[in-house]
């Protein structure tokens, strides 16, 4: 569904709990002109569009369709993006440009050597998670067993069991990740990040 201009400020403002009158004040736009906008009675300026992309901390991009984007479903290497949820033993990269509306997320993780040895905590989440071994050996902890997975190796498990995955060696780990479900998103389906 195509969305105005005036609805994306709309979402922000609903979404940040921003009333039309505080949103005045930051953006020195009365609150008649914010509502038309909302509504797609009125149009916008793009440096006045910019003072709002910056009052929400979002790009200019945000407010312009991207339907030629949304038909595009190959994701070329270089455009592989970080997962915010890396951390300092790993670096994870999304695989798929659409994430919007999707139940599963791809993930390519690469896991630094040694990285907390065996004392590996378990854990649980809804949902399912897929890995699959490209480079090196990974340890899965999952409900109290642990078992080594090599190059081509592949598990399959439902995430409410507890697991874990560890790289208890002196190379890198390379590993595909599916999981399900899609944590990226909000209670309104959009994406967090």
């Amino acid at each position: 569904m195509k969305q105005t201009v005036g609805k994306k400020i709309k979402r922000l403002r609903t979404r940040n709990k921003i009333t039309l009158k505080e949103l005045s004040t930051k953006s020195n736009l009365s609150v008649g002109f914010l509502s038309q906008l909302e509504r797609g009675l009125t149009s916008i300026a793009i440096d006045t569009l910019e003072n709002i992309a910056d009052i929400f901390n979002v790009e200019m991009s945000y407010f312009f369709d991207r339907s030629k984007d949304r038909d595009i479903y190959v994701m070329r290497s270089h455009e592989k993006r970080i997962s915010p949820i890396s951390e300092e033993g790993s670096t994870q990269y999304y695989l798929s440009k659409v994430l919007k509306n999707k139940t599963l997320i791809p993930r390519y993780v690469i896991l630094k050597p040694g990285e907390k040895n065996n004392d590996v905590l378990e854990y649980e989440h809804e949902g399912e998670e897929f890995i699959y071994i490209l480079e090196g050996i990974l340890t899965l902890t999952i409900d109290g067993s642990k078992v080594d997975l090599y190059p081509e190796d592949s598990a399959h498990y439902l995430a409410s069991i507890s697991h874990n995955w560890i790289n208890n060696t002196n190379r890198l780990a390379k590993i595909l990740v599916i999981s399900t479900p899609n944590y990226l998103l909000d209670d309104h389906g959009d994406l967090i990040i």
